[in-house]
């Protein structure tokens, strides 16, 4: 059943409740099953060819492919609700490179914008898999990706895939197609490192990544050597690579040194309406980051439950209105990562 609205909204006129209920949904990965799971326990059914609900609105914080069984499948759902106006999205790093590396490199001939190297290649199997051998439907799917937004300002909240880069988006957006979207033009400069929209991009849809002090190194949970690490761009308290840290694991952490990170890392966010995004593959029990905060990626492509965050309007963001797919989140255990 439909939840009602906090008690602080319910003198509110009913078309103001509308328009503030939001159900924003974290990373699918190809992960259908979750999708549809979620959808059902949040009270949204198929009906007109869409999954709907009476009064609320899905938004996607993207990366819809790769990993997941069910590729094509995710993305029929989520196509099917952004065309019957039920849910909004916006363009994840996982759908950035699926169309760079669809795209042809107008500067190399016989190469791709992202390069078709053994890596790359087992990172996008799963979709590759599903559309590789029909080249018009590769090719339909990759021009749908390209109508994502790369961002979503909307009057009560914010949403993006991975960082809410206030700079960036304002070199960006004169650049951009109306709605914020890329042309093949700037998938190409945001395909070329070092560029200003390869910068911008990369920081909006994977976040922000410093270079670990000359000595310093970790091992990532999939057993690699990094001299990079992510890090909690949001807080400005959180001002050394130790305390800032994205790397999954509290012992990692502790092993990184106790010295500044570059000021440039410490953007923040100011908190004049909430802030949503995915990417980061969170783990334990869902709550925010920040009063204004919250990441909904708990890491549903590799094992993790799919998670939304129930929005009704509210400034300052409740742990208790995380829900999964998995089944009930026992809310006393949450805590802000």
């Amino acid at each position: 059943m439909p939840r009602p609205p906090p008690a602080h909204l319910m003198s509110l006129p009913a078309v103001t409740l509308a328009s503030m209920a939001y159900d924003i949904i974290g990373d699918i990965h190809g992960q259908a099953d979750k999708l549809v799971s979620l959808l059902r326990r949040m009270g949204y059914r198929h009906r007109s060819g869409a999954w709907r609900h009476p009064d609320r609105t899905a938004i996607f914080v993207g990366d819809f492919i790769d990993r997941g069984p069910r590729q094509l499948d995710t993305i029929r759902v989520v196509r099917e609700m952004l065309d019957a106006g039920t849910a909004q999205a916006v363009m994840g790093n996982h759908e950035f490179n699926a169309i760079a590396w669809y795209m042809p490199d107008p500067e190399c001939d016989g190469q791709h914008l992202r390069r078709r190297v053994p890596k790359n290649r087992e990172q996008h199997q799963a979709f590759l898999a599903e559309t590789e051998s029909d080249s018009a439907l590769h090719t339909e799917v990759v021009a749908w990706f390209l109508e994502l937004p790369l961002w979503l300002d909307l009057p009560g909240l914010r949403v993006v895939h991975a960082c809410w880069h206030p700079g960036f988006m304002a070199q960006l957006e004169p650049t951009l197609r109306p709605g914020r979207k890329l042309d093949p033009a700037l998938i190409a400069a945001a395909s070329r490192r070092g560029s200003m929209e390869f910068c911008a991009v990369e920081t909006l849809t994977k976040g922000i990544e410093v270079e670990l002090p000359s000595g310093h190194e970790f091992v990532d949970k999939g057993g690699h050597r990094r001299h990079n690490v992510r890090v909690r761009w949001w807080d400005r308290s959180a001002d050394t690579f130790r305390k800032s840290a994205l790397i999954g694991s509290p012992e990692r952490a502790d092993a990184l040194p106790d010295l500044p990170i570059p000021e440039s890392a410490r953007i923040g966010y100011a908190g004049d309406k909430p802030v949503f995004f995915g990417h980061y593959w969170w783990t334990g029990t869902p709550a925010p980051q920040a009063d204004h905060v919250a990441c909904v990626d708990y890491s549903a492509g590799v094992g993790g439950p799919l998670v939304a965050y129930r929005w009704d309007g509210e400034s300052v963001l409740d742990a208790r209105n995380f829900v999964s797919q998995a089944g009930e989140i026992v809310h006393a255990e949450a805590s802000v990562q």
